[in-house]
């Protein structure tokens, strides 16, 4: 690709001269306004108030129903009253049924962050949340393996939409620089989750036999009820778009500042043309390579921690509980280095040096005895904080980095089907069933090596925005532009 067809510069034609367009919503124009650091503080603070905490509540549910099969697998495994035993399934069979909702979820990401645009995000995310609130309760009524993996499917459809298309929704609301450490107050919830879903089974395993009913029934029923009930809050409460939630002077400044950075409610729909040159555009591929990296110990800390910590010398109900601490970290560790990311202009090094630390982690649980379960449980915690931390700097990184409205959303969808989807099915098979007592080698070396991989790839990525960064200096210098105006790469 041309050097000039990579600027910076090749900004969505609906996006060039805001300061005399026409809100076409209400037909006043959207001025260039003057406004205070302090003003713009307010109304940020306003928006974070607003959204954040019901996105963060919104894919803390998710990952709850999402994940809940890993401490059901487990869960009162020494009396044979877990998941597995009684749908009869072999270990084989049961990852089977991990793995096709990936499937499920890879399909689904690009329509679904399509409809979100089109139906409204309140309106569609809310619908998905019913949804996949309604399929977790429905696994606890399974009793065998095709019927587990119907199921499963079913729910990597509906919750495909939710990640990216809450990624996407914050680009309508969020400047470049203010990404990071909302997607990580958002993804945090996740590792959020993994710490309460360990000790809400713990509690819930005490449920065994009630009503006839094995724990782990009642751990899926119990966990999909808030999903289907929080929906009715998201259909009414989460504000669409900054110009139409916010009035007065709020609307004047969010309109002013996100003129060319923001995403659009207006703008139009993809096109064929928006597609390809998304598609196309080969940059890109940097960036969804090294998610697929991250993917693998996302997916498979997301679905084997308990046992992982089963495998350290932690039994059954105990193993639940262990699981707290790793994801407690993981959730403090995330949402530092995301503001240091956005801070500093500084996602590529920022994911690379946590990817080394998470990959380390991983490297001391595989070298270590089997038998030190102290120092493995120690690096297991390191190993999570940062696998878990890489992950926001990316996204904010893909954003910041992409121009339109319509490649915005195709451009996360896609990013996310590779490393949600496609990439996290590699994890679903490396923690062995009967790697147990040896402490998981397999599973421990391959999370190592994949974020080795990202740690390479983001390196490689933030030197090529440099570079690109100092042509386009020179290029700017050449012909005599101002400085000042010269929109760069983010690092």
């Amino acid at each position: 690709m041309a050097a000039k067809s990579e600027s910076i510069h090749d900004v969505d034609p609906e996006k060039l001269d805001a300061s005399d367009r026409v809100d076409p919503s209400n037909n006043e124009l959207v001025p260039t306004i003057e406004y205070t650091a302090a003003e713009e503080r307010a109304l940020v603070w306003k928006q974070d108030l607003t959204i954040i905490p019901l996105s963060a509540y919104i894919y803390f549910l998710c990952f709850f129903d999402r994940s809940n099969i890993g401490n059901a697998k487990v869960l009162n495994s020494s009396t044979k009253n877990d998941m597995q035993t009684e749908i009869h399934a072999t270990s084989y069979q049961f990852n089977i049924a991990l793995m096709i909702f990936l499937v499920g979820y890879a399909i689904f990401e690009v329509p679904s962050n399509i409809l979100l645009k089109k139906l409204r995000p309140s309106r569609w995310l809310a619908f998905l949340m019913f949804s996949w609130g309604a399929i977790t309760i429905g696994l606890g009524g399974v009793t065998n393996f095709a019927a587990t993996t119907g199921v499963r499917f079913l729910l990597g459809v509906f919750e495909a939409g939710l990640f990216p298309g809450l990624v996407y929704y914050l680009t309508f609301w969020y400047k470049t620089d203010e990404r990071s450490v909302r997607v990580a107050f958002i993804l945090a919830s996740a590792t959020l989750a993994g710490a309460f879903g360990g000790a809400i089974a713990y509690a819930i395993g005490h449920m065994n036999g009630a009503r006839g009913m094995s724990a782990w029934r009642w751990l899926f029923i119990i966990e999909g009820i808030p999903s289907c009930l929080s929906a009715i809050l998201v259909w009414f409460f989460l504000p669409d778009y900054p110009e139409e939630y916010l009035k007065g002077r709020h609307r004047e400044i969010a309109l002013s500042r996100l003129r060319v950075e923001g995403s659009k409610s207006h703008h139009r729909s993809m096109t064929k043309k928006d597609a390809k040159a998304t598609l196309t555009d080969w940059r890109l591929y940097g960036h969804y390579a090294i998610y697929f990296g991250v993917g693998v110990p996302f997916s498979s800390l997301s679905l084997f921690a308990p046992s992982i910590t089963a495998g350290l010398g932690f039994k059954d109900l105990q193993a639940q509980l262990m699981t707290v601490p790793p994801y407690a970290a993981a959730y403090v560790t995330q949402i530092i280095v995301s503001w240091s990311a956005d801070h500093f202009n500084a996602r590529g090094l920022h994911t690379a040096a946590f990817a080394l630390v998470g990959a380390i982690g991983f490297m001391a649980s595989a070298l270590l005895p089997p038998d030190a379960y102290q120092s493995r449980y120690g690096c297991f915690i390191v190993a999570c904080a940062g696998a878990f931390a890489c992950i926001p700097p990316m996204l904010g990184w893909l954003t910041s980095n992409v121009f339109s409205t319509a490649a915005v959303g195709l451009a996360v969808a896609i990013n996310v089907s590779f490393g949600a989807g496609i990439g996290q099915m590699p994890g679903v098979w490396i923690y062995k069933a009967d790697e147990a007592k040896i402490g998981y080698p397999t599973g421990h070396w391959v999370n190592a090596g994949m974020l080795l991989f990202v740690c390479v790839g983001s390196t490689a990525l933030r030197f090529y925005y440099g570079w690109r960064n100092r042509v386009l200096v020179r290029e700017a210098e050449a012909e005599g532009k101002d400085l000042a105006e010269l929109r760069l790469f983010r690092l």
